[in-house]
């Protein structure tokens, strides 16, 4: 088995067409470190629904240049069978996006080189730029797909690689198997034509036209007075931001200087993601500094939104407390906002999101859809008007990005802020009215990160073989295995426990090590004087469920 290893890494390093891989990977084999090449080399990194993400390095098991290639070279051979199967108007057209990250810029190259050398047309943005623009640019040029290279807000040890067809979303099944059975067929590196030219660099014609569908999501005769602190957290979005937010007359925001320009190392944040303990203190501290309305945060390749609040003004500003809030708030009151807009068509949510939503859309004889999770799905709901997911992402323009977009929805929810502003409101306050009329929606997170993904599958299989009867005292009324599929939901790796008032979903992530558990409690609220009672009470029947999910689950 050894021998077989180190003939693997040697093939490997062979055609290894990275000068930074290659010499990690030569070192490994001098050191003959085989537990590092055994976890690099005993399996691949699976091509799926998510495309590709992992951490960077030599060998099959990461992403690296040699797997980018392939995983091009797969794409390329599906589109030259199946053409346009899912919209796009130029079946010869592959649009590359790409972030700031470790190798990013490398990847986008050699999948422009592989398109190009499969005679396909290959468009590359003009430099990094986030997710949404690419999104824009699929359905904007008519390109038969699109690739963004990203980790979104993963570790910064990781990248990956978010693929797109002709409609402006991402694939699902059966495109995935199929690119993936195509990736698989490729056996050498020295089978793949890579030219050293021949592909278009974009001028910022693409992102002007994106600038200029960002005026859609406002309201022409909207106040625009709220204030903002915003944070890109090294990523790529301040520029396009800070651009939409002056077409738009917005006060410009205060940038968090930290924070505010690229850098793959993410030295200021444990993990780049707005809702992690400790990477939104930052901005905390700009808030306390200069009393915004909001403050606004972006994750790396600005696909989501994180916003936060003030719960209280004091007279030192030092004192003020800011409080994040839940990406279900967030979805509820974009919606609420909306739909006093008057907007038409069909609200859609995954199953992980707030049943609030659809209380809404019930009550505003709007159509409704529930998918399962990722906007991979939110995406194709037919009619779709606003998406929202509760990891912090908005779909607020459908015709415009297929998908989430943190600038588009960063856009919304500071047009909301200014209306309420101006009525002598918050959006606190709009919260408590929300919870009055629809009921107290509360939702928390149980998610454990592992580095031993058998821990994930253990606990499912725990639950699956023993499903918890009650829940924090409530009973279980009824419990779904999603790999069965439902009457309106595809199979999928997840479960479901309907309890009297509350709801859990545990299901492992699909783009991190980690299981992840949703829960919501639901409690009516006769009046405004209720809401703090009903949150109390919200919040220990919260964390008894998460004790006894814990439980049930060996986690």
């Amino acid at each position: 088995m050894h021998d077989d290893l180190i003939a693997q890494a040697k093939t490997w390093l062979a055609e290894d067409p990275d000068p930074d891989t290659r010499a990690e990977l030569a070192k490994l084999l001098e050191t003959g470190d085989r537990q590092d090449l055994a976890d690099r080399f005993d399996g691949t990194l699976q091509f799926g629904t998510a495309g590709l993400r992992g951490e960077l390095g030599a060998g099959p098991n990461r992403m690296n240049r040699s797997v980018v290639i392939r995983a091009a070279a797969g794409l390329a051979a599906y589109l030259k069978k199946h053409g346009t199967p899912h919209g796009g108007s130029d079946a010869g057209l592959v649009v590359i996006g790409y972030d700031a990250r470790h190798k990013s810029a490398d990847f986008a190259r050699d999948t422009a080189a592989v398109m190009t050398g499969a005679g396909l047309r290959a468009a590359v943005l003009p430099r990094p730029l986030p997710t949404p623009v690419l999104a824009f640019a699929i359905r904007h040029l008519g390109a038969a797909a699109g690739v963004e290279v990203t980790a979104s807000h993963n570790p910064p040890r990781d990248n990956g690689y978010k693929v797109y067809l002709g409609d402006g979303s991402q694939i699902v099944p059966p495109a995935d198997a199929e690119i993936a059975a195509e990736i698989q067929a490729i056996t050498s590196l020295k089978d793949v034509k890579r030219p050293d030219t021949g592909w278009e660099t974009l001028d910022d014609t693409v992102l002007t036209a994106y600038l200029a569908r960002t005026d859609a999501v406002l309201s022409p005769t909207s106040p625009r007075t709220a204030r903002t602190v915003y944070t890109a957290m090294h990523g790529v979005g301040k520029d396009t931001l800070l651009a939409a937010f002056a077409r738009a007359g917005f006060p410009e925001p205060v940038l968090v200087p930290e924070q505010a320009d690229p850098d793959p190392d993410f030295p200021t944040v444990a993990f780049p993601n707005p809702e992690e303990p400790g990477a939104m203190d930052l901005a905390f501290a700009k808030a306390r500094e200069t009393t915004p309305d909001l403050v606004i945060a972006n994750d790396p390749d600005a696909d989501r939104c994180a916003v936060a609040v003030s719960e209280n003004v004091s007279e030192n500003n030092a004192d003020n407390t800011w409080r994040m809030l839940r990406g279900d708030e967030v979805g509820a009151l974009l919606a609420a906002h909306l739909v006093r807009r008057g907007a038409q068509g069909t609200f859609a949510e995954s199953i992980v999101s707030s049943s609030l939503l659809g209380r809404i859309a019930e009550k505003a004889k709007l159509p409704y859809e529930e998918t399962l999770t990722g906007f991979k799905w939110i995406a194709r709901v037919e009619g779709l008007r606003y998406g929202y997911e509760e990891a912090l992402g908005y779909c607020v323009d459908p015709d415009g990005v297929r998908d989430k977009d943190g600038i588009t929805a960063a856009l919304l929810i500071t047009e909301l802020a200014s209306q309420l502003k101006e009525e002598g409101r918050t959006l606190l306050d709009l919260l408590d009215d929300l919870a009055v009329e629809h009921g107290l929606h509360a939702t928390d997170q149980l998610s454990v990160r592992v580095q031993d993904l058998s821990l994930i599958a253990d606990a499912m299989r725990r639950l699956r073989e023993q499903p918890p009867t009650e829940l924090a005292g409530l009973p279980v009324t009824r419990a779904e295995d999603l790999t069965q599929g439902t009457a309106a939901l595809p199979s999928t790796d997840g479960l479901r426990y309907t309890l009297a008032g509350a709801r859990v979903i545990v299901r492992p992530s699909g783009t991190e090590p980690k299981l992840k558990c949703y829960l919501e409690v639901v409690i009516p609220v006769e009046n405004h004087k209720a809401l703090p009672t009903a949150r109390a009470k919200a919040t220990d029947l919260l964390t008894l469920i998460k004790r006894d999910l814990s439980t049930a689950a060996g986690i």
